[in-house]
């Protein structure tokens, strides 16, 4: 694997159009050296990250501790506790600087609370909003991801890709109803999160 190739909380293993497994990296890795020992068919085995839906390459050499420590995350020591300062707590709170027009500031100075209160109430309400955006945005970048690498050679594949950037669920299903089975079920599972977002997203 390589060392900066960052892995998520759980990854998909397939041997041919067949899935193997799906879970934690460290516990796949061995999964799959295993199958790859047994395998009598010359069968072809591939990792797929389940947030990204990019191709994991694991390194399978040595023993179950080479390939468990290449995968899975050093613990960190947490670092020590500040001592508390007497005075006012900070409370997580950055100062920064806030480039704005005039006429910006004035309607912030008309806010009950303040600049600042009504400022970070903003932001809140902006990530709360952006939130279902983003997902669906990675969802249907993850879906394409793993589409191009498996699927990109069925039939319907580039109209089924169409489907997905423009959040059109019932096509999109329609399309890939013939796939193979493990694999059109694992797109469905990445795509899942795409279609809460009714807004199309350009198509690369």
């Amino acid at each position: 694997m390589n060392n900066e190739q960052k892995i998520h909380n759980s990854i998909t293993a397939f041997q041919d159009e067949a899935k193997l497994a799906s879970g934690l990296p460290w516990d796949i890795a061995l999964v799959v050296r295993d199958a790859i020992a047994a395998d009598t068919d010359d069968s072809t085995f591939l990792c797929f990250d389940d947030h990204s839906g990019a191709f994991v390459d694991l390194d399978l050499s040595g023993t179950d501790a080479d390939i468990t420590s290449r995968v899975k995350p050093e613990k960190r020591q947490a670092a020590p506790e500040a001592k508390a300062k007497p005075g006012r707590p900070k409370l997580g709170v950055v100062s920064k600087e806030v480039t704005l027009l005039p006429r910006h500031w004035d309607w912030l100075g008309q806010q009950s609370g303040g600049a600042s209160a009504t400022l970070r109430k903003l932001v809140e309400a902006a990530r709360k909003t952006n939130t279902g955006t983003q997902r669906a945005r990675q969802a249907k970048a993850a879906t394409d991801n793993f589409m191009r690498a498996m699927l990109g050679e069925q039939p319907d594949y580039e109209d089924a890709a169409r489907a997905l950037y423009r959040g059109e669920e019932a096509r999109f299903c329609t399309l890939i109803k013939n796939w193979p089975g493990d694999l059109r079920d694992h797109a469905l599972l990445l795509a899942g999160p795409a279609f809460q977002d009714n807004q199309p997203r350009e198509e690369p």
